[in-house]
């Protein structure tokens, strides 16, 4: 696991970070846009990854783009890189199994 995906930042640090209130970042989380781990005692806890996306998030919403919308975006990215890492895994047993190099 990188550095940018360990979920270790705490909440007021992510807000320092984006510029984005306490109250935004909540209220992204409860839209489902981003999701923190929570320690045991309940702190949420960001990745650097997350922070790059609620910079994007606060992007668009400025641009004028609704949370049902981003979400929406955010879940076909998802798909689709679902379908790449699928397809890369074909190619590679494909390329295994016939000793091929790309």
């Amino acid at each position: 696991m990188s550095y940018k995906e360990k979920k270790v930042l705490p909440i007021g640090s992510v807000s320092e970070l984006t510029g984005l209130s306490l109250r935004k970042i909540r209220y992204y989380e409860e839209r489902g846009l981003i999701l923190p781990e929570r320690s045991g005692g309940g702190t949420r806890k960001f990745s650097f990854n997350d922070v790059e996306k609620l910079m994007d998030i606060a992007n668009q919403i400025e641009d004028g783009m609704q949370t049902f919308e981003i979400k929406k975006m955010y879940k076909k990215e998802k798909q689709k890189d679902k379908g790449k890492i699928r397809d890369e895994m074909i190619r590679g047993q494909l390329n295994a199994a016939f000793k091929m190099s790309k």
